[in-house]
């Protein structure tokens, strides 16, 4: 007989416990995210809440982090829980925000027709654009397509999105690591 044998009880060892009770976490992660695509959209209409969505923005993995211990107080708490909890604050976050401002977008364009400022300030930062470097004629018409113009939102969201992933998994990595409970 071999030593593993002998010490076998032939028993399964129990499961690892689970590093992130997820289904807490995604509550966590989206009243948070609720939170801040509603300042979001606030701050479309009233300048005075910019700051106030850009601040919770930034601090939105923090907050998760401490709305998830209050409710799971003994669950494990480290660095990579955090920047866990802060990637999916961050996914939510973008989702809910994503959601928000295309249906304050649909309502302002169709609904009320009040995108014109809108539309005003986007042809002048392509104008602006093609003074400083001069193109010919077909690739002007193309500048000023609405397709042109989608893109451009597009990739402006692109990098706002990585910008708020790599700040909320940051922030959450930061946050568990000062959450992390020392012995």
């Amino acid at each position: 007989m071999d030593a593993s044998s002998d010490s076998s009880t032939g028993i399964l060892p129990p499961p690892p416990p689970q590093t992130v009770e997820w289904k807490t976490a995604i509550l966590c992660a989206v009243l948070v995210a609720m939170i801040g695509a509603v300042l979001s959209a606030a701050s479309t209409r009233l300048p005075v809440f910019s700051f106030i969505s850009w601040m919770w923005t930034v601090s939105a993995s923090v907050v998760a982090l401490g709305l998830y211990q209050r409710r799971k107080p003994e669950a494990r708490m480290d660095a990579m829980v955090g920047a866990r909890i802060g990637i999916l604050v961050g996914l939510t976050l973008i989702i809910a925000i994503a959601i928000t401002m295309a249906t304050a977008g649909l309502v302002a364009r169709y609904g009320l027709h009040s995108m014109s400022g809108f539309d005003s300030e986007l042809k002048a930062q392509i104008e602006k654009a093609a003074a400083a470097n001069p193109q010919p004629a077909e690739v002007m018409r193309y500048l000023y397509s609405p397709e042109f113009k989608a893109g451009i939102l597009l990739a402006g969201f692109a990098m706002l999105a990585g910008f708020i992933m790599l700040l909320s998994t940051l922030g959450g990595a930061v946050g568990g690591l000062l959450r992390t409970r020392r012995s």
